[in-house]
């Protein structure tokens, strides 16, 4: 089933421009940099909110080092069929309840479920794997990679290291909000 798509003008895109750049700007300090009222930036912020163009409100991002916890490991998760069929609901809550489970994400492919954990350390996560998260209802194969670094692309393409980088869902994304769609990289 496919979600309608959100029919955007300038004014739109400028204000989602800026919300990507700083989220915590107030709907008067948006408005006074694209000279729209403050009222109708919020109108405008509400009514794209109301169309699920904008998910999730506000976004609270911890430093997970700061916290202790220095390993992110993404985890692939195969269901076992043995004895029948498995309840993805089932599963979904259980391991959703770990609290070192991150994100679940339901997949096609290989695996069943992706899973972002986090731990203190490998020893901790391995604690958490053979503890916790194989003893789901449900749970067979797994694979697990281990995240070194982590750079964020705030557009479509971006350079890293040198290197071109692009993203087709991103291309889409961006030329939605972003007519010109400039980069630094080129094709």
């Amino acid at each position: 089933m496919s979600e309608r798509v959100v029919d955007l003008d300038a004014q739109d895109r400028a204000i989602l421009r800026e919300l990507r750049r700083d989220a915590t700007q107030s709907a008067g300090a948006i408005g006074r940099k694209l000279t729209l009222s403050q009222p109708a930036v919020w109108r405008r912020i509400k009514r794209l909110s109301d169309a699920g163009v904008i998910k999730g409100g506000r976004r609270l991002v911890l430093n997970r080092e700061k916290l202790g916890f220095g390993v992110t490991v993404f985890l692939g998760v195969k269901l076992a069929t043995k004895g029948g069929r498995v309840s993805l609901e089932d599963f979904e809550r259980a391991v959703s309840a770990i609290p070192e489970v991150q994100t679940v994400e339901h997949v096609l492919g290989l695996f069943d479920y992706r899973l972002r954990v986090v731990a203190r350390d490998i020893p901790d996560f391995e604690r958490v794997l053979r503890r916790r998260i194989m003893t789901l209802p449900g749970a067979g194969d797994v694979e697990a990679n281990v995240l070194l670094s982590e750079e964020r692309l705030l557009g479509a393409g971006g350079r890293i290291g040198g290197l071109c980088i692009w993203h087709p869902t991103r291309v889409a994304l961006w030329q939605r909000l972003d007519e010109e769609n400039r980069h630094d990289c080129t094709a």
